[in-house]
């Protein structure tokens, strides 16, 4: 695991590109999902491990937020001429972690708290945090997000 401080970029120029036979971003009338987004900046997965053993919480954090900021850039590579317009309405966020690891929830803030800084209010969300044993890349983040663009 390579465990390094990544600068907070609210939305990286070079973003994941989907592991399989699937889309990043689908958009199916004003309502459009992201698929999971992972901590990956520049093609490298930047935090690999589980929370309360491999990883302590405040790389967990900057997992969040990196994985937050690779939702974001998907959004607005798909949707470039509606980014003004897109409001987040769910984020479902899977973290890695030790069994009974208590402080998740803090750790999916840091993805809540981007979301709210770079799109404001449009950035509010409902959202699921669900602790698992494994990711794939053995990420310690991964984050799916469902949004809504007003077209009126």
């Amino acid at each position: 695991m390579i465990s390094r401080r990544v600068p907070c970029m609210h939305i990286p120029s070079t973003l994941p590109q989907p592991l399989g036979a699937y889309a990043a971003v689908i958009l199916r009338g004003e309502t459009g999902f992201v698929s999971g987004q992972f901590p990956i900046l520049q093609g490298k997965m930047m935090w690999t491990g589980r929370l309360g053993l491999e990883l302590n919480e405040d790389e967990g954090r900057q997992a969040a937020r990196l994985a937050a900021s690779n939702v974001l850039g998907q959004i607005r590579q798909a949707l470039p001429e509606h980014w003004d317009r897109v409001s987040l309405a769910r984020l479902d966020g899977y973290i890695a972690s030790a069994p009974g690891y208590p402080r998740l929830p803090g750790v999916l803030d840091a993805a809540s708290e981007l979301f709210l800084k770079v799109l404001q209010e449009r950035g509010r969300h409902s959202r699921v945090l669900v602790p698992v044993s494994y990711l794939p890349g053995d990420a310690a983040v991964e984050l799916a997000v469902t949004f809504h663009v007003d077209t009126l």
